[in-house]
């Protein structure tokens, strides 16, 4: 059996106190997470999380710095990720959203921590802890 981890970027976005969610439907269960999708063919980390964070929340977004590198195993695979941070260039209001995602939220830290039990992931509560404690990592890092 080949084992194959499935690539994953995500954004920790904070703007005033407040960051940038979006709640998502997997399946019928409304989600909450970070901008985030997968890594695709021939595509850089970095241009992922640009293009992931746009098509989940029409927001132009510039990473600045790697938050970690996670790997989580879930029901069925094995996800690695990749957390950035950065800023919002600008948002484009009639962009429209990918169909899974219902909105894309500015929530400040106890709203986002208060709904735990709907984080998409264990990542979710990890990237963000891990950006208030200040972790940052050149994007030097990454080499394409």
């Amino acid at each position: 059996m080949i084992w194959t981890p499935r690539t994953t970027v995500a954004a920790v976005i904070e703007q005033d106190q407040q960051f940038l969610m979006v709640e998502e439907y997997i399946g019928k269960v409304l989600t909450l997470s970070q901008p985030a999708g997968h890594l695709e063919a021939e595509e850089s980390l970095i241009e992922a999380v640009i293009r992931e964070t746009y098509e989940e929340t029409a927001y132009h977004f510039t990473p600045t710095a790697l938050i970690g590198i996670y790997r989580w195993q879930g029901k069925q695979d094995t996800y690695i990720r990749y957390c950035f941070t950065g800023d919002i260039i600008r948002h484009d209001p009639h962009q429209s959203l990918d169909p899974d995602i219902h909105q894309a939220i500015w929530l400040d830290k106890a709203s986002i921590e208060s709904r735990q039990h709907c984080y998409r992931s264990p990542l979710v509560g990890q990237c963000l802890q891990h950006y208030l404690a200040g972790r940052r990592y050149p994007l030097s890092l990454l080499v394409n």
